[in-house]
């Protein structure tokens, strides 16, 4: 039996998360509720609509800069500004303009739009926001009112990336499902439509797309065991136009489509269909409007273990792929797959970008993609046809890329059937969702990269449960280690940085190498600027050619999401949504600096000349108390660590602490373990997103569990108290000390 020691340690070699809340429970989750929160919002109503109403096909495609109307800005997703007013020689003259507090607090990952003057995004579960880019006054505020309680099958978190506007409507995709269009002027709803079957554990994350009057929208849930799909709407009513499966059904039930008989061939024995194969769309996609191809990224198997999942072999299409699809119909035109057979959850969903770039003296049409696996890849986006591929992290799973097939050549010792094998990357990638951007000057790509790894190991027991993940992955194996040596590598391991890559040479052109992971997407102008906001709690200005830090500014809280860029009345201004979580930050906490200790979310709003200051959070650090008093044996402690990191860990963080916005189980109060076995078994908590595990513990296992975080708690406060945490105290500070602001 080992002793654990501190907080989310293991998230050094990381792992996805399930959603947990400590909200309130919602009213209705069929129709929402919509607050007015400006008194002339009646005049103003009719301006926002009228203005709204222009966005469609040609205005996205002639990207106005002075506007964002889409969540990459243009349908190339490159993410670049055209506006220079904010430039390298002017940038120590950028101040705070206006911020406005979420009141929430967990993770915030959307990109705003921006549409003549109005803002609109989106945050914790599924709220949108009308804000006035110029002042940050909140015109309207709608709320789906997810029921708290779907927020279990939020593998990363209860977040949102962002709405889409089209001829005067403001679309958003909600966490139980939905997709809701609502009026801009006023936020009400104008439709809502079910995409998802209400019997199955889908949710929605990822920002929808509007092409040509089709809102395409694309779900989350394959750790719960879904098959994934993407679907086309009509933007005026909601009609259903189209969908597109991304793995075969059973096969006993005939297939929708060429694509889907073309896909069967390569699952190969098994019932992958039981689980549900996974494969869903829940992030990125691009269009081309003059080849009329929508590109989507297609997530990972579910099973995550192939070994489990298709235990004959094959490709298993169109897993860990991107596809183009046409988008008047629905058909796949053409898919190129990154990961053939994948079974590291290596996901293809990451951003993709469009551009023209010259190759060998040839100019070509091209997508470009740094997935979770490691390299970073260039196609044709006319044909699909390889073009190149180079590792932009580290990487043990493969080799290199095959020139001739395209296809990676895999190293046996990242096979795990038999044995444990630590592989990188991890899980959580060499990128995730964290939007990267193309600079049309430099011809470079920035990526926000994480240098991670994962111990993998076989779960020899899988059953599948639509209650918990369905990984096919051990993960008792992600109990912190019992060597202090090792605990602190484990952190010192925790990289995170910006690589400015040359997709013509596919090589790094400068980097800059943060102090954690898991820091925000990225933006780049023509003033030769690239903003990142980090996990440090920092927002900055980097030189687009060099990569030398120019500005920054602390912002009292993580960022995740990408900045955007936008014009009022020839101003130029640079906005960014702030607040801590997602998959990493959610049972990690803040990282191992002060700097992110805000629990609440903002969104902030800088200008040339902007006089604001954001104020000083009054933080308490509190130390861990003594844990309660309770009889039980190492066996039991033993039994219980295993239980917690099959259930609790992925939520709770591995060790069971935790700083982030889920309960750090270290500091539960008495009351709490009075009533543990109604919570943990009874679901006495499940309106505040702390699902009950009936179907899997009974009283004496919800006891081990609770041994252990005792025994956990004990371990941790020993560890802290040692002189490890005088050796390294930028490692352990946060990690012994829970940040508390304003007295909460």
């Amino acid at each position: 039996m080992s002793r654990p020691t501190f907080l989310a340690i293991i998230l050094a070699i990381s792992i996805s998360l399930i959603g947990c809340s400590d909200n309130p429970e919602p009213g209705s989750p069929n129709n929402g509720t919509i607050t007015a929160k400006t008194e002339d919002l009646t005049i103003r109503s009719d301006v926002i609509h009228s203005a709204v109403s222009k966005v469609n096909t040609k205005t996205i495609v002639e990207a106005d800069p002075s506007n964002w109307l889409s969540t990459g800005r243009t349908y190339d997703e490159q993410r670049h500004s055209p506006l220079d007013q904010i430039n390298d020689k002017n940038i120590s003259e950028l101040g705070l303009a206006w911020s406005w507090e979420t009141n929430t607090k967990r993770g915030l990952e959307a990109t705003p739009i921006v549409v003549d003057g109005t803002m609109f995004t989106s945050g914790t579960w599924s709220v949108v926001w009308a804000h006035d880019a110029r002042t940050g006054e909140l015109l309207w505020e709608f709320d789906p009112e997810v029921p708290r309680s779907w927020g279990r099958y939020a593998c990363c978190d209860v977040v949102n990336r962002g709405v889409a506007a089209w001829e005067g409507k403001i679309y958003v995709g909600t966490i139980d499902g939905r997709l809701i269009a609502l009026n801009a002027g006023d936020g009400s709803v104008a439709w809502s439509a079910n995409t998802v079957p209400a019997d199955r554990p889908y949710t929605i994350t990822g920002a929808p797309r509007v092409v040509d009057g089709k809102v395409i929208i694309g779900n989350g849930g394959a750790e719960y065991g879904v098959r994934g799909f993407i679907t086309a709407y009509d933007a005026s009513n909601g009609d259903q136009l189209w969908r597109f499966y991304t793995v075969p059904g059973n096969p006993d039930d005939g297939f929708e489509s060429k694509a889907m008989e073309e896909a069967a061939t390569t699952w190969r024995g098994g019932k992958w269909w039981e689980v549900g194969g996974g494969g869903t769309v829940w992030d990125s996609m691009a269009y081309d409007p003059d080849l009329n191809l929508l590109y989507i990224g297609v997530g990972n198997g579910a099973p995550w273990n192939r070994y489990i999942r298709s235990p004959g072999g094959g490709d298993n299409l169109f897993l860990s792929s991107i596809v183009a699809i046409n988008p008047d119909s629905g058909e796949k035109v053409w898919h190129y797959q990154t990961t053939p057979g994948d079974t590291w959850d290596y996901t293809a969903v990451q951003h993709m970008i469009l551009a023209d770039i010259e190759i060998q003296g040839e100019n070509r049409k091209v997508i470009m993609q740094a997935p979770k696996n490691g390299f970073f890849y260039v196609l044709d986006r006319r044909t699909g046809e390889f073009l190149s591929a180079e590792a932009y992290v580290p990487i043990t799973w493969a080799t290199h890329v095959d020139s001739e097939t395209g296809r990676p050549v895999e190293d046996p010792q990242a096979h795990y059937a038999n044995d444990k094998k630590r592989v990188k990357p991890g899980p959580l990638g060499g990128h995730n969702w964290h939007p990267m951007t193309f600079h049309p000057g430099t011809g470079l790509v920035y990526i926000p990269a994480l240098d991670l790894a994962f111990d993998f190991a076989q779960d020899n027991a899988f059953k599948h449960s639509k209650e918990d993940w369905n990984t096919g992955i051990d993960f008792r194996t992600t109990a912190p280690p019992t060597d202090p040596n090792q605990l602190i590598k484990n952190l010192q391991d925790i990289k995170g940085f910006v690589t400015a890559w040359d997709p013509k040479t596919q090589k790094e052109i400068w980097r800059v190498q943060h102090a954690t992971a898991w820091n925000g997407g990225l933006l780049s102008t023509s003033g030769n600027l690239l903003f990142q906001g980090r996990a440090d709690g920092y927002f900055a200005a980097y030189s687009a050619d060099n990569g030398q830090l120019l500005w920054e500014t602390p912002t009292h809280v993580g960022i995740m999401a990408a900045p955007i860029s936008y014009s009022i009345d020839g101003e130029q201004y640079i906005s960014v949504v702030a607040g801590w979580g997602g998959a990493y930050g959610l049972a990690s906490g803040a990282p191992r600096h002060k700097g992110n200790v805000l629990s609440k979310g903002r969104i902030l709003t800088y200008k040339l000349g902007g006089d604001l200051t954001l104020p000083d959070p009054e933080v308490t650090y509190l130390a861990i108390p003594s844990p309660p008093k309770m009889d039980y044996s190492l066996a039991q402690v033993s039994e219980g660590q295993d239980l917690f990191h099959q259930y609790c860990a992925v939520c709770h963080g591995p060790g069971s602490g935790t700083s982030g916005p889920v309960a750090n189980l270290f500091y539960a109060e008495q009351a709490v373990h009075d009533i543990w076995d109604a919570i943990v078994v009874g679901g006495a908590y499940t309106q505040k997103g702390m699902p009950n595990f009936k179907h899997a513990l009974d009283s004496e296992k919800s006891q081990a569990i609770r041994a252990y975080v005792i025994e956990a708690a004990k371990g941790t406060i020993a560890f802290c108290e040692s002189d490890y945490r005088k050796q390294y105290p930028e490692l352990l500070d946060t990690a012994c000390e829970i940040p508390v602001i304003g007295g909460e």
